[in-house]
Parts: structure tokens; sequence; C-alpha cells
């Protein structure tokens, strides 16, 4: 099992769901629709399952006439993530979702449907049984990023009190993986945490 399956897809519990299928009837992606359908073209699996499931709405008034409360919380966490740009956000609905809120392949379901929210900073529907484990996911992702930048801060105190020119460049080795660490958040606003 992969590090993210162990700390992240295999703690996810799945009684959570509230089977509304909200998260099906409305959905958009980090990657503009146009660029989706290039990626897909290319030949790139993700891309492809995702546009073999999901179809595009008209326009984001569509989307918002299907499930307002969705269309509005998930521009409202774009924006307030600095990540909001209207050109570029396409919702979607899945092709499988029933009249009874259910997946009419649901055995047969691709991995990107079997590891929704997949991940904690995964965008849920209000009231969604998800919101609060994401929530708390979130909070100990920062927590991580936090005790990194608390060791920068004790390498940067140890390096001041060595002058070996070895014992620095390991330091700065280790710096520089922490920043690499940290920067990987950085979409989610790590420099304010």
């Amino acid at each position: 099992m992969s590090s993210y399956e162990e700390n992240y897809l295999a703690r996810r519990p799945e009684y959570l769901c509230h089977m509304c299928g909200k998260c099906c009837r409305v959905v958009t992606t980090s990657i503009p629709y146009k660029e989706l359908k290039k990626r897909s073209q290319k030949g790139e699996k993700g891309a492809s399952d995702f546009l073999s499931l999901f179809e595009p709405y008209e326009s984001i008034e569509v989307a918002r006439k299907v499930d307002a409360a969705v269309v509005d919380n998930i521009i409202n966490r774009l924006i307030d993530d600095g990540n909001y740009n209207e050109e570029e956000i396409t919702f979607y609905c899945c092709k499988y979702l029933g009249d009874d809120n259910l997946c009419s392949r649901y055995h047969t379901r691709l991995t990107l449907c079997r590891h929704c929210p997949s991940s904690p900073w995964s965008i849920v529907p209000p009231g969604c049984g998800f919101e609060g484990w994401l929530f708390w996911q979130r909070e100990q992702e920062k927590q991580k990023v936090r005790l990194l930048k608390e060791e920068l801060i004790e390498l940067e105190l140890l390096k001041h009190r060595t002058s070996d020119s070895q014992m620095l460049d390991k330091i700065d080795s280790v710096q520089s993986k922490i920043r690499k660490n940290i920067n990987l958040y950085k979409r989610y606003g790590s420099e304010n945490w």
C-alpha cells in the first residue's frame, strides 16, 4: 500500500457518506475543461476517466440551477484560496447518477470515484458527512507543516553555532528538503500556517 493510501484513503471513513449524490451532481476540477480535453486526447488516464464519467454543464448558471448551494460553496472556497477564475471553471454532472442519488455502476466505478473525496482539501457539498473529517485532516496536515517550519528555525540556529563546512552543507541540504515539502502545500496557503 502506498503512503497516500496508508495516510489518507485507508483511514477515510466511508460510512460518513450520506449518499445524497450532490458530489456527483455538481462537481468541478482544478484543471480547466479545455486542458482536460487536451490531456485526455494525449492519453492521460485521469483526464480520460473523468471525461468518460462527467458531462459539463453549459454554464455556471445552469449548474447553479441544479444546486446553488454546492456551486456557491465551491466558488466561495476557491475565492478564499485565491484560486477562482470564472473563465477556467466548469461544473459537471456524472452520467451514471440515478434519480435515487445512487450510482448505476457502483460496483464497477472507476478509481477516481472510489477515492472521493480524494484529499483533505477536497471541496465537498455543504452538509456532506465528510466535512468535519476533512477539516481535521487538513488541520493535521497544517500541523505537519508547522513542525517542519520549526525544524527550519532550529536548523538555522544550528548553522549559527557551527563553522564546520561539511555540517553546514548537510544542514543546507536538509533545509532544502524541508522547504520542498512545505512548498507542496503552497497552493493551500502553507505560507500562512
